[in-house]
């Protein structure tokens, strides 16, 4: 709890407009002479003891009053003091119990301005030594900013592998992919050094940057960049919509007057983004669940219209992660999340379409070209009644999963799974999620009618890629695994770059880069005053996959000599002769079924200016 105690000659309020979170009050302007006005913020981690926090606070109030010298006290609901503010009904009830306190000892005249109202009020301070103070209390036992006193909840650990069989975590404890996310659920400690090589990565080969301007945790995209981002979107867009799912838009920022806002906020352990904008209280979304949800509670739903899925691409995503925390694209504070929610009409159809979901999280990796491993975590309640087909959802995937049982359910979701790549230090990048969701659509009352009954029906959330940011981290991270490193072929800034070897050949390459783009193929020219040997060099620095020579034989025979850089090796490089529509046709076989977006840069590399 915080508290800001006024000394004053005079404090006036008016209730001017009710928000959602509003306590119901006749008396809707007050004031008090010569008071302490008590400006207080009653905060999550009170909600873990209450009757402690309220005794503390008046205890602090009656200590400052006395020194004061003053009976008259006035308690004023101030959501500004902190960003961490506990669930309205928990809020009102401290208040009370503190108005009430103060009353129950008769020695002072006791006032409370209404909950949940926006207020004008006016003030004027004594301006003695006395006269401000600040006080932050917490629950005795507690750490300054812990949330609140959550039930105890136990966590077992096990292997399920695809015969059905539960297996000791200790048997999997290897140097694996699916060894290290055993390792890391466990919190067995592994030796790491310095940063991930994806860091250095995104740098050098001019995809993102930091921004010394924003706030950390906020990124540059260059051009090659936000060209493998914007595919990885039409990517995860493709996706869903061959899913029959349905593409939304949302703001980025919500009030906390609503209540069904606020406590789904105040659910997610997350740390968010809070603010003031003129009377209100707002946040910064960190998923797309708020607009969505909105969306929904709007709806007309009928049973025979589900599932239904809805879909947006949360450009940007907030979540205020600490300082320490944040590094390249693995962790940061705003992101950009494919988020899909799918309103199901009943528990069945629920694990239908969270099969379904779990297999687009598997197609992601094999198409992003980065293995995933799988972790599924869920309540024993959950796990007896469906082991079966938890069962069938590893034997499915065709991989072992780790399994994590919850004694009870403390989150809004009774089962998920989390799909996640390894990085170059043997940690996981979680990715892929899907979760069933029990409690989001009686809070935000989403709801279809059955039989004259309504039913508030279970919601999937899947992110069938992660994070596109991640997903990037991901396959930077990849690279350390790979003799000669490389971006899948459909990501690849550049797919063909042509070299010609002299000036003669320059106009037979720029025609041909020409004719390669009108075909959509992101072909670059490098019509550099370099030599080839250079030109080379830097395409292979570049990871271009198919780098094309021109010289003499070329432009005479029309047969170009390309070098195919996924089957080089080092100092190796694998070089055939193809037709140009031989070309062609290898670059579309390399990248079929895959979105094309052209090139971000300049076609001439004469021309193209460099960004870090």
């Amino acid at each position: 709890m915080r508290l800001l105690l006024i000394h004053s000659d005079s404090i006036e309020y008016e209730a001017r407009e009710k928000t959602r979170i509003a306590e119901e009050c006749s008396l809707l302007s007050d004031g008090m002479q010569e008071a302490l006005t008590v400006f207080t913020a009653v905060e999550e981690a009170d909600a873990g003891g209450v009757e402690d926090v309220v005794q503390q606070a008046i205890s602090e109030i009656v200590e400052t009053a006395d020194r004061v010298g003053t009976k008259n006290i006035l308690l004023y609901p101030y959501a500004h003091l902190s960003n961490d503010l506990a669930a309205p009904d928990t809020a009102i009830r401290v208040l009370t119990l503190i108005e009430q306190g103060l009353n129950d000892l008769g020695a002072y005249t006791v006032k409370r301005a209404p909950f949940g109202w926006y207020k004008s009020f006016s003030l004027k301070c004594k301006g003695h030594p006395l006269s401000e103070l600040s006080k932050t209390i917490v629950p005795s036992g507690a750490e300054e900013g812990a949330g609140p006193e959550k039930p105890a909840v136990d966590h077992d650990f096990f292997v399920l592998t695809s015969d059905g069989v539960e297996h000791e975590v200790d048997e999997f404890m290897d140097d694996s992919g699916f060894g290290c996310l055993v390792k890391k659920e466990l919190g067995v400690a592994v030796p790491t050094g310095g940063d991930p090589i994806h860091v250095e990565l995104m740098r050098s080969k001019e995809l993102v940057d930091y921004e010394p301007a924003s706030d950390v945790g906020n990124l540059r995209w260059m051009p090659r960049g936000k060209l493998v981002r914007d595919l990885l979107a039409d990517y995860a867009l493709g996706l869903v919509l061959d899913y029959g799912g349905s593409p939304v838009e949302t703001p980025v920022m919500y009030d906390l007057a609503d209540k069904a806002i606020f406590e789904h906020a105040d659910k997610f352990g997350e740390r968010q983004y809070r603010f003031r904008s003129g009377n209100r209280n707002m946040m910064l979304r960190f998923a797309a669940c708020f607009g969505m949800f909105s969306i929904m509670r709007d709806m007309h739903i009928s049973p025979n219209t589900l599932p239904m899925k809805m879909y947006e691409l949360s450009t940007y995503s907030f979540r205020h992660e600490q300082r320490g925390e944040v590094i390249g694209l693995k962790r940061l504070r705003a992101f950009t999340m494919p988020d899909m929610h799918t309103l199901c009409r009943d528990m069945a159809e629920a694990m239908t379409c969270f099969e379904e979901q779990l297999g687009m999280g598997w197609k992601t990796g094999r198409d992003f070209e980065t293995p995933l491993v799988a972790v599924f975590r869920c309540t024993r309640v959950f796990y007896e009644e469906h082991k079966d087909w938890v069962c069938g959802l590893v034997r499915e995937s065709g991989a072992p999963m780790l399994v994590e049982i919850l004694s009870g359910r403390v989150h809004y979701w009774i089962a998920k799974v989390d799909l996640a790549t390894i990085d170059g230090q043997g940690r996981p990048i979680e990715n892929p999620t899907v979760q069933i969701d029990v409690e989001s659509a009686d809070r935000f009352g989403i709801k279809y009618h059955q039989d004259g009954e309504e039913v508030f029906p279970p919601i999937l959330h899947c992110s069938p890629t992660g994070s596109i940011e991640r997903v990037i981290c991901a396959l930077l991270e990849q690279t350390a695994n790979q003799t000669v490193p490389q971006l899948p072929e459909w990501l690849s800034p550049t797919q063909v770059r042509v070299i010609p070897v002299a000036e003669r050949h320059l106009g037979f390459a720029a025609d041909l880069a020409d004719r390669l783009n009108a075909v959509r193929v992101r072909t670059d020219l490098d019509d550099r005053e370099e030599s080839v040997g250079k030109k080379v060099r830097e395409a292979g620095m570049d990871w271009v996959p198919f780098v094309a020579v021109v010289g003499d034989a070329e432009v005479e025979t029309g047969k170009l000599t390309v070098t195919i850089r996924r089957l080089s090796a080092p100092n190796k490089p694998h070089k055939e002769q193809f037709s140009e529509g031989d070309l062609i046709k290898l670059v579309r076989e390399a990248t079929a079924g895959m979105p094309y977006r052209p090139l971000y840069t300049a076609r001439r590399l004469s021309v193209r200016p460099r960004y870090i």
